[in-house]
């Protein structure tokens, strides 16, 4: 689809997300920061007994995920509660405070009290983590949250290697590292205060909320309460699944880098330098290849791509000759090595396109009212997730697999688990296919898709053109559509397994079949009840002809029961391609008939009331928008 918008980055230049993108960037840069410095010092720089420097890291990386267990569940009902800039100002002089507990125990080599930071910098993120996503569907239209969250995912993962760098070099300078690592946590906290006094108003979106204080209850009932929309539930498993993928590999980096790539610290660090701008670069890219629509049709395309590379990235790591310690120089003037980190690039821009449609679902599907609960059910979730993640890959290590082994049954998991969700929520899929058909097959444009509701129950109403034409209009909608379409087309063997699927409802002639054709409008009214969309070809068949045929009277008999609204829609340029019925009233039968990338439209009418609404007055509308 195409439209015309400003470039998501414009965002940047826009106080409803610029400050909080900045406000956002420094606390991740901080956290890592702060973390990567710690974690060189009691592994290079100290010698502590109770803290050997092979533990180090599994410590401090379990004390900073520790408060997402604790705390999610009240730091939601919080986010809902209270203007989201006054929590997030909150949140950061709370930053300063610790930072400057940091400092403190930089300069004095106090482990405990360093610890004790990452505890509390662990709930700074917890606290901020429900706000920050619960922020953005209250300045963003629906349009711009792909695109937003995208910058931010991006935005995120250059903080966390900037922040990983730049704590390694401020920790390493000679005598005054941990003088120069204590300024640098405390100058990121204040500067990260100052950008938020600029963030703008975002009202509480639950004020009469009562605070439940118990941390267990309260989780529990927050993932009741995520569990009721089944579509936003799968996805927080998704978005958890996709942290337990990541997982896997950024735990892995220094053995993969060491004991498989025989690099040094560095080549490491280049590691985790192509894994975060992978993330960063798939982020960015679904809005291009989201058109501005919160696309989920990209979560499969992610998920092939995440499996393919990990299973690449084992066969690429599998052989490689053995050598003494590399150098930086030394691994990248290795072809072979060239290899990995391209398998890695893809593996992680993969792994970016997975995620972010199924951020900017959750945001837009969650109810506003407790938004910010569900978001804090996915940190839960993710960090459950990411426990579970060490521990298997503890277990695959101690069973005998090597590091590019544990690659490989990562990838085959990733497989398994994105096939199982895709089939319970045939969305994915469907979209997916919808996806394909509209950036692969045709040049599909829309206009007027504004008009299509983004809440409550409509009857969306479409000439009938060919076999694909319900999939066309579930490319153009943000919303799933539920279709009344003739039971013919289940007959189709691949599309009719799709729109079965997608739980289409099929209709049979009243002269043919009276008992399916008033079970098919019973179906369609339970439909529009729970407040969805509806998607209607009123002609009762694909033209043979390419001319708009005559309304039949079901869409009136549904209003009479339903008076929703009714947004006329016309399909262009889709007779005589491979799908219409142009080779003597079949159709699918010269694949070639028309050129890939042939343009095809989708106009929408503005919305019309169901009251003094004829199938002549709708049929009228739709012939307009067909010469519009």
């Amino acid at each position: 689809m195409q439209h015309e918008h400003p470039n998501q980055f414009a965002l940047l230049t826009q106080r409803r997300f610029a400050p909080f993108f900045w406000v956002q960037f420094l606390g991740a840069g901080n956290d890592n920061l702060f973390k990567f410095a710690f974690t060189v010092m009691v592994t290079y720089q100290l010698q502590v007994r109770w803290l050997p420097a092979s533990l180090a890291g599994l410590v401090i990386g379990g004390l900073f995920i520790f408060p997402y267990l604790l705390f999610s569940a009240t730091s939601g009902q919080l986010a809902d509660k209270y203007p989201k800039e006054v929590l997030m100002r909150f949140v950061k002089s709370f930053e300063i405070a610790v930072m400057l507990l940091a400092g403190w125990g930089f300069l004095q080599a106090h482990v405990p009290a360093l610890l004790a930071c990452v505890f509390l910098m662990g709930l700074h993120s917890t606290l901020f983590g429900p706000v920050k996503y619960a922020y953005l569907p209250q300045h963003l239209s629906a349009g711009e949250l792909t695109g937003g969250n995208g910058v931010v995912e991006m935005g995120t993962f250059v903080a966390i290697l900037l922040g990983q760098l730049a704590g390694g070099l401020l920790i390493a300078i000679p005598g005054d590292g941990p003088l120069y690592a204590a300024w640098g946590c405390a100058a990121v906290a204040v500067l990260g205060r100052l950008v938020a006094q600029a963030l703008p108003h975002s009202p509480a979106t639950d004020p009469r909320l009562r605070i439940n204080w118990n941390p267990f209850t309260e989780t529990w009932r927050n993932l009741q309460l995520a569990r009721q929309n089944r579509v936003v539930f799968r996805s927080l498993l998704g978005i958890s699944w996709m942290w337990f993928f990541g997982a896997v590999f950024l735990s892995m980096f220094p053995a993969f880098a060491k004991d498989v790539l025989h690099g040094d610290e560095q080549v490491a660090s280049l590691l985790l330098v192509v894994f975060s701008l992978g993330i960063g670069s798939g982020a960015l890219l679904c809005e291009r290849l989201s058109q501005r629509h919160v696309e989920i049709g990209l979560v499969p395309l992610g998920a092939i791509g995440m499996s393919v590379f990990a299973i690449e990235l084992y066969a690429a790591a599998r052989h490689l000759p053995p050598a003494a310690s590399l150098t930086l120089a030394q691994f990248v003037a290795e072809p072979a090595h060239w290899r990995v980190m391209a398998d890695l690039a893809l593996l992680s821009l993969f792994t970016g396109i997975f995620s972010v449609p199924m951020y900017a679902l959750i945001q837009m599907r969650s109810q506003p009212t407790h938004r910010a609960r569900i978001i804090a059910a996915n940190n839960i979730l993710n960090a459950l997730f990411m426990i579970v993640s060490s521990l298997g890959v503890g277990l695959l290590l101690g069973a005998g697999l090597t590091i590019p082994d544990v690659f490989l049954v990562v990838g085959l998991l990733n497989a398994v688990v994105a096939g199982y969700i895709f089939l319970i929520v045939p969305e994915y899929l469907l979209r997916f296919v919808a996806f394909l058909l509209t950036r692969c097959v045709y040049r599909f444009r829309v206009r007027g898709d504004e008009h299509i509701p983004l809440s409550g129950a409509a009857i969306l109403v479409c000439n009938h053109v060919s076999y694909v034409d319900a999939v066309l209009l579930m490319a153009a909608s943000p919303r799933p559509i539920v279709f009344l379409m003739d039971h013919r087309i289940f007959a189709q063997p691949v599309l009719g397994w799709l729109f079965r699927l997608g739980k289409a409802i099929p209709i049979a002639p009243q002269k043919d079949d009276p008992l399916a054709y008033e079970a098919a409008f019973a179906a369609a009214g339970r439909v529009l009840m729970a407040g969805d969309l509806l998607g209607i070809f009123p002609e009762g068949g694909i033209t043979r002809d390419g001319q708009l045929g005559p309304f039949k009277g079901g869409v009136m008999k549904l209003l009479q029961r339903h008076a929703v609204p009714v947004v006329p829609m016309a399909l262009h340029n889709l007779w005589g391609s491979y799908f219409s019925r142009i080779e003597g009233g079949t159709a699918m039968r010269r694949p070639f008939r028309r050129g890939l990338f042939s343009p095809v439209g989708l106009v929408a009418g503005p919305a019309l009331p169901a009251a003094d609404l004829t199938t002549t007055l709708l049929r009228d509308k739709v012939a307009q928008l067909l010469v519009a």
